[in-house]
């Protein structure tokens, strides 16, 4: 194992890139809710990056990548960073064991942000701080360690090549049941919840397209060929999920809508997460084109027969595209892109792929709902976790944080 400066570089810029996500989904969020809950909006996912950055130098690394306990969770031998320095790593045998540390480090901040998506304009700031605290510990680290450090989920023979079980289908899930126990927001089906700023929208997806390179080609861990066609096989697949996005409009309402136009984008991104560093560049048109009628179609029409208030559609975008995402990289994996697939996909002629990667998602799915459901539970015995009545309709922007965004504006929201 010997250390390589050229892959330090790229995987020193890749953590950043991965890093800037978390800000860009801010803005991304931001943008969708009602000005009155702006701030609480972007707060709801920036104060994730102090918090999970501090919980995964203490205990964070050491449970997602320390020693084995029983394939689910690792041990705290590297408790607050210890013995993790200079010297290369098994995960990574060219850069120094912190950067591979680092770089999962990122991953672990964006990922209970994105679960945000399905609570905003009614939770206590106070109960979302505890929350995400208590997820990452015990549906995050875990999750890592199963898929990524030597756990149960990795042994079955599936892949994730950055995060289509560990990061989108946890949150998504997640999301979901947390929104069903927080309850529907005041008025929910009855009134209008229109987003803001369609402007703060397209800057967070950009943001976001643009962290994507770090968080799929750095997940190769060196700057090389791997990493490269993970890049391309990203752009591809977001690429084309916006075409197709825009094609559903088109056909159905008549006009391709800028919000809709970015939302495919990121459930292109979430779709080719999983297989990015897998499947061959031409399938990941495929995989973009295919998921946004699927998400389209939860976001839409599932959500209305079932009413539930998953306010932003973290389940619809992220639990939803991490699933097809990693079907199909069941379906189209090449152990000639990357031989840690033991297998082909469906589609060259072998079933044993496919099936590992169902198995994945049916334990990701299992284990982050129940998780979720008993934090929530437990929380509640302790604490409210809802705004009053009152303070969701003057918002959450001035009933959590004492501050407007907007300081001009003073009508009706």
């Amino acid at each position: 194992m010997e250390i390589n400066s050229g892959d330090i570089s790229f995987v020193i810029l890749c953590s950043a890139l991965v890093l800037l996500m978390t800000p860009g989904l801010a803005f991304f969020y931001g943008g969708m809710v009602r000005r009155k809950n702006v701030l609480n909006t972007l707060m709801s996912s920036m104060f994730i990056c102090g918090l999970a950055s501090v919980m995964w130098v203490l205990v964070g690394y050491s449970m997602s990548f320390g020693d084995d306990i029983g394939g689910i969770v690792g041990g705290l031998n590297f408790f607050g960073f210890n013995g993790v320095a200079g010297a290369p790593s098994a995960y990574a045998p060219t850069i120094p064991h912190m950067l591979f540390a680092a770089f999962q480090m990122m991953f672990a901040i964006i990922t209970p942000a994105l679960i945000t998506g399905s609570l905003t304009g009614r939770m206590k700031f106070s109960a979302l701080f505890i929350f995400i605290g208590l997820w990452s510990l015990l549906v995050y680290y875990p999750l890592a360690h199963m898929v990524w450090g030597g756990g149960i989920i990795g042994a079955l023979g599936a892949v994730d090549f950055a995060g289509g079980d560990v990061v989108h289908i946890s949150s998504g899930v997640s999301g979901l049941v947390a929104c069903i126990m927080l309850g529907k927001r005041r008025g929910y089906g009855m009134m209008s919840y229109k987003p803001h700023n369609i402007p703060f929208v397209v800057l967070g997806a950009a943001l976001l397209w643009f962290g994507w390179f770090g968080f799929n080609a750095g997940s190769a861990l060196a700057a090389n060929e791997l990493a490269v066609h993970a890049f391309m096989t990203t752009n591809t697949a977001a690429a084309t999920a916006m075409l197709s996005w825009m094609l559903i409009e088109k056909v159905k309402h008549g006009k391709p809508t800028v919000l809709g136009a970015v939302t495919g984008a990121v459930v292109g991104l979430v779709a080719i997460t999983p297989g990015a560093g897998f499947v061959p560049l031409w399938s990941s048109i495929i995989i973009g084109a295919i998921v946004s009628p699927i998400c389209y179609f939860f976001m839409g029409a599932v959500k209305s027969k079932f009413g539930y208030d998953d306010a932003l559609d973290a389940f619809g975008c992220h639990g939803i595209g991490g699933v097809w995402g990693g079907i199909a990289t069941g379906l189209f994996g090449q152990t000639a892109i990357n031989s840690v697939a033991k297998w082909d996909g469906l589609f060259f002629g072998d079933v044993h792929l496919l099936i590992a990667q169902v198995e994945a998602i049916v334990i990701t799915v299992l284990f982050a709902g129940i998780m979720t459901f008993i934090i929530l539970k437990v929380m509640k015995l302790f604490m409210s976790i809802r705004v009053e009545s009152s303070e969701e309709a003057d918002g959450l922007d001035v009933a959590e944080h004492g501050e407007t965004a907007y300081p001009a504006f003073n009508g009706l929201d």
